[in-house]
């Protein structure tokens, strides 16, 4: 076996309120997706999304069921996402080979049976970042480069958040039954992401921040808008937004996150946003 998993479950609005630091980080925050020869994997309960994190080093990777599953292969009921944020790196799914560079994505669909992750170079490993919804149908396989993703300008220098969002899993680049994931990337001089914040009761998400610099963090605000709370985060670590909670953070300096969701449907600008000044 070279994967473990944990199951993270449903927490409700109310229940929050009162949640120590420590509590809120054992329910929220998801640490050490990304160990060496280990595919680590979550799984909640918030549209019974999975997160996950996969390195091989020193030899391939198969992508097992879980027990939670309940079933003979992992995406025999699943929809995969994987994007890789280390180096060069390929996942293999039943027999075909897919390369993936630096932040190019693939979507796996309902019914593969054998998914394989593996280094180009295990001295400089890939380092898969996984999402994983439940699926209804099944639809193609397809990589999604950088240069295939749908890019949007946002912020400005002037607000401290400016960044470009790079969708690649998304409804009109590819076809999925509700999983949508891509990266976003702060440029420098700015800190805020998902500024104004917003949350949309349709869906879930998750965060997943990397390339942070050693000794930086980010702050990640979650809660509802007249109720938030804060995480503190470090490189390679992800948070769990539920339906009811706003997400949006400001990091010590510039970094990078992958956002995925599952949910109501396929809208990417289905949210209630919500302003700083109404923010509590």
């Amino acid at each position: 076996m070279n994967t473990q998993y944990s199951t993270r479950y449903a927490i409700g609005r109310n229940e929050i309120k009162t949640f120590t630091t420590e509590q809120l980080r054992a329910e929220f925050l998801l640490t050490g997706l990304m160990q060496d020869d280990l595919v680590n994997i979550y799984y909640t309960h918030y549209d019974r999304f999975i997160v996950g994190g996969a390195v091989p080093v020193k030899g391939p990777l198969t992508l097992e069921t879980l027990d939670a599953l309940k079933s003979a292969n992992f995406l025999d009921r699943r929809e995969l996402g994987v994007i890789n944020i280390g180096a060069s790196g390929t996942v293999t799914v039943d027999d075909v080979v897919y390369e993936l560079e630096n932040k190019e994505a693939l979507y796996v669909g309902k019914g593969a049976v054998s998914v394989t992750f593996n280094s180009v170079d295990g001295s400089n490993p890939a380092r898969f970042y996984i999402n994983s919804a439940p699926a209804h149908a099944s639809f193609p396989n397809k990589k999604v480069g950088m240069q295939d993703a749908n890019i949007l300008h946002m912020g400005s220098k002037e607000a401290a958040n400016e960044r470009k969002i790079h969708q690649l899993l998304i409804n009109g680049i590819v076809e999925t039954c509700q999983l949508q994931m891509g990266v976003t990337c702060l440029q420098p001089g700015s800190i805020w992401n998902t500024m104004p914040a917003h949350q949309h009761d349709r869906r879930m998400e998750a965060y997943f921040y990397f390339e942070v610099q050693p000794e930086q963090a980010v702050c990640h605000f979650m809660g509802e808008p007249d109720q938030t709370r804060h995480i503190w985060t470090h490189n390679e670590q992800a948070i769990i937004s539920p339906p009811w909670s706003i997400h949006s953070g400001a990091g010590s300096t510039n970094y990078s996150f992958i956002w995925g969701m599952a949910g109501e449907n396929l809208a990417y600008d289905d949210m209630d946003k919500y302003t700083a000044a109404e923010l509590r």
